[in-house]
């Protein structure tokens, strides 16, 4: 699944789970509980661990979903062709329909909070996810999809979007010029299914501070938000791609409303009660915390405060710097593996 995303772990992955196979064997119960695009979680399942995931972004709670508990298409009975295919290439085979997403992300629109018109999206691409969105709320509030139904359809639609979106890197703000990919056609492609070696792994959306309270396992990986920079507000589009909703698209760059999910880990203040929080509510007594050089908390505070709920090693490695623009700052960065046992 290619994806846009910052601190996305795809490219250490190997190297994660060999750290996580020598803390747990197989087919013990991993907590990812910041889980993001999700595909350490699907490493996970993939390498027969139970998988407890969750994220604070409805977006991200979607590919979980759709990674960790699907191993085949659902059959979507009570839409048009009765299969998955079928309901993507109906789905592709709207004609465009102007509405939200052109008036507010397309060139051709018009803000309703009156600034210059937006370019994430060509103005073709915005009328036919204007198209798409409408069809799959129609389906959700006739009782015509069920919860794995909606949640794929969620997800193909937020990878396609994710494909032509006129962006640099995040969401924060839109190109002034035109990508390559930007001004292709938007279109559903099929995912991709994995068939994993148990069915019973769980995903929840919420703060992880909160979600902690209902998990137990054998061990607990989190990769928390770095910086001060809220993925809320970095991925808003996509986000309300994922609920399917309308909100007011505030300011130049169009944000949605986001305070609702403000992560405390973007603070230099309130990181410490929120890892505070996960390790007095979950049920695990032993923690794996990916952190970067670049991160908000030097590594020195972070060995001094997790020595606070248990014995702490560090490792460190290597890894490329993710870089939206032409950054000053070098191609790679060190992160930070901290492992915790009580």
């Amino acid at each position: 699944m290619s994806y846009r995303y910052i601190g996305n772990k795809t490219r250490v992955l190997s190297r994660l789970l060999e750290e996580i196979r020598s803390l747990v064997k197989c087919k013990g119960t991993v907590a990812d509980l910041m889980c993001g695009t999700a595909a350490v979680s699907e490493a996970l399942k993939c390498a027969d661990y139970r998988v407890v995931a969750s994220d604070l972004m409805t977006f991200a709670y979607c590919h979980a979903w759709v990674r960790l508990r699907l191993d085949s298409p659902p059959r979507f009975q009570k839409c048009p062709g009765k299969s998955y295919l079928a309901v993507l290439q109906f789905l592709n085979s709207l004609s465009e329909k102007p509405g939200y997403y052109y008036r507010e992300y397309a060139p051709g629109g018009q803000p309703e909070n009156g600034v210059a018109p937006r370019q994430y999206l060509s103005d073709a691409n915005a009328a036919k996810l204007d198209a798409i969105a409408a069809q799959i709320r129609e389906w959700r509030n006739n009782g015509c999809l069920d919860a794995d139904e909606l949640n794929l359809l969620r997800h193909d639609l937020v990878l396609a979007v994710n494909k032509v979106a006129n962006i640099a890197g995040t969401y924060g703000h839109f190109r002034s010029s035109w990508s390559n990919g930007s001004l292709r056609p938007l279109a559903l492609n099929d995912s991709t299914f994995l068939l994993g070696p148990r069915t019973d792994h769980l995903v929840f959306q919420g703060p992880a501070e909160q979600v902690a309270a209902k998990v137990e396992c054998d061990l607990c990986y989190l990769d928390p938000p770095y910086m001060k920079r809220q993925y809320a507000a970095n991925y808003h589009l996509i986000e309300t791609v994922a609920r399917l909703d309308e909100p007011e698209a505030i300011g130049v760059s169009g944000l949605r409303p986001w305070r609702d999910q403000y992560s405390d880990f973007c603070s230099k203040i309130k990181i410490w009660g929120a890892f505070g929080g996960i390790f007095s509510r979950i049920k695990c007594d032993r923690f794996l915390v990916s952190y970067s050089e670049d991160g908000l908390i030097p590594k020195d505070q972070l060995i001094d405060f997790f020595s606070k709920f248990g014995k702490v090693t560090v490792k460190s490695f290597s890894n490329s710097r993710f870089r939206s623009n032409d950054s000053p700052l070098g191609s790679n960065v060190e992160e930070y593996l901290f492992y915790i046992k009580r």
